[in-house]
């Protein structure tokens, strides 16, 4: 096996779907496609078929009629698409970056207390941050003081789960739960008086830590909540720059635009001259780039190997951008439903770009070791 091969790192049930082509929202086509431009050859792996000791892994890898599996050395440069939360696979992440192995996005569940943490951390970026403090009872009374509308998400999670609203509706606080497919019919709003807020929260029993957030008012159309999908992604020169963008509408009577969670997809420039004034929109997608190139730099200063950023920027009814969250295992799908096929495929291409530019470092590294007289030029 050549040094022109790049591993794409999956789920188990992931993995086991690539002989059927049952891999979800993830398109492996679009990986051959977008590796041959760099003359790469993508291999599709999990964690459990590596064997450190013997630098071998098992990899499905298309052999012109099928993908095959094939037993080959563990490739050098890995695009991480796998989520893991058990320390055992996080060590053997790491161990193969003591390897020598580049893995990027090596970590994609970074939580939600760590970005905002970092980000707070840049003056620049902190008017672009709704204020955000950890779940307690004394924070949620402080907080409740302060706003009027409030957001409790987990730490750590995806697709909106979790997520509850808190709304000041005068003479009580209302608490709002997303629509969801496992609770039919859909769970009723809470009423609660802001004194009894704290011993409402304890009877939550939160299973993970969770954050208090104030709600931007966000720019609505037909009352439902707007917001931008940013891909960022690292590319041929291993700088950062904006793939693509899409708006997000939530569905009727919902406050999370999530698309697993019915939300719709549309593309940007299209949905915003609906809701805000047309001749400014160019103006505020491109503050938005602005903000997303930003926030992607800062947390790649604090973080090792990113390369490719999901960001959900919120956007007032004035055109103002608020960061919200980040994903590092973008769901790029919904550029695909919001119509932008070709922009769908430059999210594939992009890193495997990048990771044509981590082989020709490693191999520049491995061929003008640190403190050579090459290393000067």
């Amino acid at each position: 096996m050549g040094q022109n091969h790049v591993g794409i790192l999956l789920n188990s049930s992931m993995y086991r779907g690539i002989p059927r082509r049952k891999t979800g929202q993830e398109s492996l086509g679009n990986y051959e496609e977008a590796a041959r431009r760099y003359g790469l050859i993508p291999c599709f792996l999990r964690l459990g078929d590596m064997d450190l000791k013997q630098n071998k892994c098992i990899a499905y890898i298309w052999n012109g009629r099928d993908y095959a599996k094939t037993v080959m050395p563990i490739p050098n440069v890995i695009h991480n698409r796998a989520l893991y939360s058990d320390q055992a696979a996080l060590r053997k992440l790491a161990a193969l970056g003591a390897r020598g192995k580049i893995i990027f996005n090596m970590n994609n569940r970074y939580g939600k207390d760590v970005i905002h943490r970092i980000l707070w951390s840049d003056p620049d970026l902190r008017p672009y941050l709704p204020e955000t403090v950890s779940a307690s009872a004394g924070s949620l009374h402080t907080m409740m003081k302060r706003y009027s509308d409030l957001i409790l998400k987990p730490v750590r999670g995806s697709v909106g789960r979790g997520i509850m609203r808190l709304r000041d509706t005068g003479s009580e606080w209302e608490v709002l739960y997303p629509p969801s497919k496992k609770s039919f019919p859909p769970r009723s709003p809470a009423r609660l008086k802001r004194e009894n807020a704290a011993a409402w929260l304890r009877r939550q029993r939160l299973p993970v830590p969770y954050l208090i957030q104030e709600r931007i008012p966000l720019a609505e159309a037909e009352s439902r909540p707007v917001d931008l999908r940013v891909t960022v992604q690292r590319g041929l020169r291993g700088t950062w720059a904006v793939t693509g963008l899409f708006a997000k509408a939530a569905p009727p009577g919902s406050f999370i635009s999530n698309i697993a969670k019915g939300g719709g997809a549309y593309p940007a420039a299209e949905l915003l001259s609906t809701v805000l004034p047309r001749h400014l929109v160019p103006a505020i997608i491109s503050h938005v780039e602005a903000l997303s190139l930003a926030v992607a730099r800062r947390l790649s200063s604090g973080l090792p190997l990113l390369g490719d950023l999901g960001m959900d920027i919120g956007i007032t009814s004035k055109g103002y951008p608020y960061f919200i969250e980040c994903n590092g295992r973008d769901q790029r799908y919904g550029f695909r439903k919001a119509g932008m096929e070709s922009v769908w495929k430059e999210t594939y291409i992009q890193p495997m770009a990048y990771a044509s530019y981590l082989l020709e470092q490693r191999e520049f590294m491995a061929r003008f070791p640190l403190g050579s007289r090459a290393e000067q030029l």
